[in-house]
């Protein structure tokens, strides 16, 4: 079977973690500041999980993902 490719997109954005789930960073972080609250933009620094019904596309897109 020949290799598979890895999605490079997907690969600048999503990191598994160690208990094999799927890490991304936060959206709406770049521009566009001023009329968002600290409190959200505080919020915004810290990665998430991705949910379980993406999580099934995200790791086709990585197939070297380790998981």
């Amino acid at each position: 079977m020949p290799k598979l490719k890895t999605n490079r997109a997907a690969a600048k954005r999503f990191k598994g973690t160690g208990t094999g789930k799927i890490r991304k960073f936060k959206t709406n972080k770049t521009h566009i500041l001023t009329k968002k609250s600290p409190k959200r933009k505080r919020n915004l620094r810290k990665p998430t999980l991705v949910s379980t019904a993406s999580e099934k596309q995200v790791k086709r897109m990585l197939p070297y993902l380790d998981n």
